[in-house]
């Protein structure tokens, strides 16, 4: 079970923070870093600003699209791979500048990239995974707008060690330290009806 804090942040405000208790791991969840009307606010801004893309990807021999719509901003030269797809960054958005400066205050780290998905409905998702590319640093937040999806993890070497976390809207979760060499992550597809979610994980790529 997570550990509950309230922690002022020098504004007044009284945010909800959970502390994950799991061995290998530093996980946090802040359900509501944004909240309305900002988090509806960023959400319509990054639909009408973002320049998606269809990715695919070679499963079974076949070429496949990536079940969800992605983009890759940063800072000039930031370029990002993962699953063999090359991304080279676009500039900076404003909303995704003002998301940014918020997060690295509320984190205190610095990040020059960030990943945009565009989950549609419950068919898209991500499969089980670890950002544990060696060009990123040890600190992953990822903000969600939009629909709540199941966020789940699972220990590389401990099947029994399990969590699952609703990724709400406005929520920003971040993992630091040695979370991606230990567990994995995804978002499964679900057969219940949902409508569209964008979530950002900003990165520092060295």
């Amino acid at each position: 079970m997570p550990a509950q804090e309230s922690l002022f942040d020098g504004s007044g405000a009284l945010p909800t923070i959970w502390r994950y208790d799991l061995p290998d791991a530093d996980i946090v969840l802040l359900p509501e870093f944004c909240t309305s009307p900002d988090r509806d606010r960023l959400l319509a801004d990054l639909d009408e600003t973002t320049v998606w893309r269809q990715e695919t990807m070679r499963m079974y021999g076949k070429t496949l699209p990536v079940p969800r719509l992605t983009a890759w901003y940063g800072d000039a030269g930031k370029a990002y791979t993962y699953s063999k797809i090359a991304m080279h960054p676009e500039p900076w958005t404003t909303p995704l500048a003002e998301i940014k400066a918020r997060v690295e205050d509320e984190t205190g780290t610095m990040f020059n990239g960030v990943l945009v998905n565009l989950y549609r409905d419950g068919r898209d998702s991500v499969a089980w995974h670890s950002d544990d590319e060696a060009e990123l640093g040890p600190v992953i937040a990822s903000v969600s707008f939009g629909e709540t999806r199941k966020f789940q993890f699972r220990h590389k070497s401990r099947s029994d060690l399990r969590l699952e976390v609703a990724l709400t809207h406005g929520s920003l979760l971040v993992m630091r330290g040695s979370t991606q060499f230990h567990w994995q992550h995804q978002i499964p597809k679900t057969s219940r009806r949902v409508g569209p979610r964008i979530n950002l994980t900003f990165r520092h790529i060295g």
